[in-house]
């Protein structure tokens, strides 16, 4: 249901929590190539819901389809094949089963398409037979294929002689067609071996990730490209750099067939104009960027951190005790020390950032894309970590400080020149407070760098002495049998007191205490889980969240592994809690390391499902066992017609892909009963028990038999 038909329906959508649920429907249902329904199970397929796909798919708009106001859906199938589409539909119903037909359409205009059908009966809220399904048009693949045929045969000449490489793809990456041409370019004897082995171009041939995706973009935008420059990998590993111009070939109907283009290679050229460059921008010591190019990048930098709402940092930095070792080692010292920093500041940050050089002992870095003070504050405690080490020169072994002055946009300037002015003034407070430290250009910056710092001693503290505790919060079955628990950090500050966990979380994500502290929570959940099941019949299944953090590390399932078998525990009687933000980047290393943790025997749950913009892509590419319904999908389906349509699509989502589905924040009964009809499989939240220490738990298993009552523990 799109936003303006909700505004309509139950009024302003000011609230962001509405606002939210429209797009969450819209992403679950009317963002499907497709159309998704519901209808009765008539003579008529009276239509009861439609998507918005049912205008792409048939020319009649929702309004047009549903109640059989202007045509019925079994008008709309073609008259030869409406008996055999009955016939299917009504045996899979009869055997209770889903069924998938095949059969022609007429759309509005008379156009014939062909389409895929899969659904489903079930009961609706009064209990009433209806059919649920979904509607594909797969008119365009027989199509394409003959398209692409004929394209072939006429151009083959042209293909053959040219001196530019030629090609046809699919909006995929996968070769069509290629001249030798290409495959010469490309490191190929024949344009079959490269068709052959060169198919996935988006990994395979562009050195820069995404660059595939920014051709893409150029396309639908503009149904051409002209002069894409990048560079690509050839066969034997070589990087060369190319120029595409391409464009979209269409068919008769307008449709999408393929795209065509020509390839050059102009690897001497961009050489050429990339050492003019560098000679232009660049410090020659270090090969840093200087003053000039850095002016650029700040520029730069300003706009995106104006375009997407983040911080953009401006970090002045000058050497301690510089002066000393370049003048009684001598400017060759001095100079390598300096292209030694260098090399340093360079790890120490992202491709995304800069690292320059203005000229002396004096560096400035540019930090893009921070949104949490924090993040920015844990960068510059890495900085004078690398700077702080040995460094050997001339067989002596040094010890380097540094003084870092930060300017923070938009709050400390609008310009390059007033950033780096006030970063500076910020870096000659950092000496006056002694060196080897980092100081902002504003008191409040210094006071929240001074607390975060703060915390992260005391979590690293609680951590090496054992301070933090792991909470359990119960999850139960239609009939309130708890079947598993979820295992969630806790964590008391010894002044503050209570600290919540996103934000002690997010402090370990971004100074690498979030390892020791998922290994504290794992081993105890994993000791609480063995003797919670000793003797248990059904083994409860205890729940640990992972950190998207931890994908990082390759060796993170051996550690899982490693753990469990220091438990003991089976790992059938583990799920790990994975959110959406672990499948964004590298999604080939994530289904890697996914399959790794299937293979270990552990079962997977997507959390906060529906929060997300692909989360329905996530479910159809990766291994996941279970979704967990986030809070905002459950909060107010009592009462609100919204919120109710949106959690019965989702879990109706989830029982068709087989997988568990579990409510999160079930907070009254009315809820619960909602989700229990609808098919929901575990649920928890504050109706059935808050988290509660070991021990607590440990009684409600034992005194209660493992049935929750209502409210608890509420």
């Amino acid at each position: 249901m799109p936003y303006s038909t909700l505004r309509q329906r139950h009024g302003s959508l000011s609230s962001p929590r509405a606002v939210d649920r429209a797009r969450v429907l819209d992403t679950l249902v009317n963002n499907l190539e497709g159309m998704a329904y519901r209808c009765r199970h008539d003579c008529h397929w009276t239509m009861v819901f439609v998507s918005q796909g049912c205008l792409a798919l048939t020319g009649y708009a929702p309004d047009e389809l549903r109640g059989n106001a202007v045509i019925s859906w079994e008008e709309v199938t073609h008259p030869d094949d409406r008996a055999r589409v009955r016939a299917a539909v009504q045996e899979a119903v009869d055997a209770g089963q889903r069924f998938a037909v095949q059969y022609r359409i007429t759309a509005r205009g008379g156009q014939t398409r062909r389409v895929v059908e899969r659904g489903v009966a079930v009961r609706d809220e009064r209990g009433e037979r209806v059919i649920e399904g979904f509607i594909e048009d797969v008119t365009q693949r027989q199509a394409t294929l003959e398209a692409l045929e004929h394209a072939e045969l006429r151009y083959r000449h042209i293909f053959e002689h040219a001196s530019e490489g030629i090609f046809q793809t699919t909006r995929e990456g996968q070769y069509l067609a290629a001249n030798p041409a290409l495959a010469r370019i490309y490191g190929y004897a024949t344009p079959q071996e490269l068709m052959a082995d060169l198919s996935d171009i988006e990994h395979r041939l562009y050195v820069q990730a995404g660059r595939r995706e920014v051709f893409h973009r150029l396309m639908k935008a503009q149904g051409q490209v002209l002069n894409f420059e990048s560079e690509v990998f050839r066969r034997d590993g070589t990087r060369i750099w190319i120029s595409e111009n391409a464009h979209i070939v269409r068919g008769s109907q307008g449709e999408f067939l393929c795209y065509e283009g020509t390839v050059q290679d102009i690897t001497e050229r961009r050489r050429y104009q990339a050492q003019l460059e560098r000679q232009a921008n660049h410090d020659l010591l270090t090969g840093l960027p200087n003053r000039v190019l850095l002016g650029d990048r700040i520029a730069q930098g300003i706009a995106r951190a104006q375009r997407l709402g983040y911080f953009l940092a401006l970090v002045f930095i000058d050497l301690d005790n510089f002066k000393y070792i370049n003048d009684s080692l001598g400017h060759a010292a001095g100079d390598e020390l300096l292209k030694v920093i260098a090399t340093r500041l360079t790890g120490c940050l992202r491709s995304s950032d800069t690292v320059a050089r203005l000229g002396g002992d004096e560096f400035v870095l540019l930090v893009n894309d921070h949104y949490r003070m924090g993040s920015v504050i844990s960068l510059l405690e890495r900085v004078l970590q690398d700077i702080g080490r040995p460094i050997v020169l001339g067989g002596r072994e040094f010890h380097v400080g540094a003084s870092l002055g930060v300017a923070m946009y938009p709050g400390d300037g609008d310009d390059a020149q007033q950033l780096l002015k006030h970063a500076d003034v910020a870096m000659y407070a950092a000496k006056d407070r002694g060196r080897n430290n980092f100081q902002f250009f504003t008191r409040e910056l210094n006071r929240q760098a001074d607390e975060r710092l703060s915390l992260e001693a005391a979590l690293r503290d609680a951590l090496e002495q054992g301070g933090l505790e792991v909470h359990y919060q119960p999850k139960v079955d239609h009939r309130r049998r708890i079947v598993g628990v979820e295992a969630l950090a806790r964590w008391t500050h010894p002044e503050l007191g209570p600290v919540a966990p996103d934000r002690f979380i997010a402090i370990a994500e971004e100074t690498g205490l979030i390892l020791p502290l998922t290994t504290t929570v794992l081993r105890n959940a994993f000791a609480a889980a063995r003797r919670w099941n000793q003797g248990r019949e059904v083994p409860l299944r205890m729940a640990v969240n992972l950190s998207a953090q931890l994908f990082l590390n390759d060796g993170i399932v051996a550690h899982v592994a490693g753990l469990l078998r220091e438990a003991e525990l089976p790992p059938a009687q583990v799920e790990l809690e994975i959110t959406e933000s672990v499948f964004l980047g590298d999604s080939e290393r994530t289904v890697a390391l996914l399959s790794d943790f299937k293979a270990l025997g552990v079962t997977l749950a997507m959390d906060d499902f529906g929060t997300g913009y692909s989360s329905l892509s996530y479910l159809r590419r990766f291994p996941l066992d279970t979704i967990k319904l986030d809070r905002m999908l459950v909060t107010g389906i009592e009462c609100e017609e919204d919120v109710a349509m949106i959690a019965r699509a989702a879990v109706s989502l989830g029982k068709s892909l087989r997988k568990t589905v579990v409510a999160e924040g079930v907070e009254n009964q009315a809820q619960f009963d909602f989700l229990r009809f609808q098919g929901c499989d575990e649920f928890q939240g504050y109706l059935l028990s808050r988290p509660v220490p070991d021990a607590q738990l440990t009684r409600l298993l034992q005194e209660s038999g493992g049935v929750v009552a209502a409210a608890a523990m509420a």
